[in-house]
């Protein structure tokens, strides 16, 4: 089974295969929108194996994302940053 968290699409580049940069908690991926080529700068996204899987509406990513934080499974971004360095 897979946990999908949501991600916000920040920019978009088009082309046979559309690809979208994607936040997920701070850190910027990409994912291809071959599944969702109607997907937008601003939606929230599931991505698996690098692919765009379902688009959500901001209320249901919220309180995916807020789920999430309080079970601590979302890294505080600061935290991530430091640990890398």
């Amino acid at each position: 089974m897979c946990v999908g968290i949501p991600a916000k699409i920040t920019a978009i580049t088009p082309g046979l295969l559309p690809m979208a940069q994607i936040d997920l908690n701070g850190e910027l991926i990409e994912a291809r929108l071959a599944y969702f080529p109607d997907a937008q700068v601003g939606d929230f996204v599931l991505v698996q194996n690098g692919f765009v899987m379902d688009v959500l509406d901001e209320q249901s990513a919220a309180e995916s994302l807020a789920a999430f934080a309080a079970l601590g499974v979302l890294a505080d971004t600061e935290q991530r940053a430091s640990s890398t360095s």
